[in-house]
């Protein structure tokens, strides 16, 4: 079945920067579109990023644009979401998912997703 299992998450100061994986497992991965998403206590759930299943197409929510760089490795088959210059806003349990499409779209709901991995910024 599909699995995702992300890690990297940690705390880090005002500024810093933490890089999250996503390992996946149970499907082909290099032809499926990989996004991420996040959610803090008691507010939605936010679309981050996603990458298209060549990595010929990525997308950033307007929030995080400029600071976040998505990238996959099709021979690990893993994800990778590069964060820098975190800020207070940051904070949240982050997961990569997937709806088995081809085509990537930013979006805060998936099919399936992973436990998440949680994210502090400490100012």
């Amino acid at each position: 079945q599909v699995q995702l299992v992300e890690s990297g998450g940690g705390l880090v100061q005002a500024g810093g920067s933490l890089r999250l994986s996503c390992a996946a497992s149970g499907f082909t991965f290099d032809n499926f579109a990989i996004g991420w998403f996040r959610q803090a206590p008691g507010k939605e759930r936010e679309a981050v990023s996603c990458i298209s299943s060549v990595a010929s197409s990525t997308y950033y929510a307007d929030s995080v644009q400029g600071r976040f760089t998505i990238s996959r490795d099709n021979t690990k088959d893993t994800v990778y979401l590069q964060m820098n210059n975190l800020n207070p806003e940051d904070p949240a349990v982050s997961y990569c998912a997937t709806d088995l499409s081809v085509a990537a779209r930013l979006k805060a709901t998936y099919l399936y997703s992973g436990q998440g991995t949680q994210v502090t910024v400490s100012s």
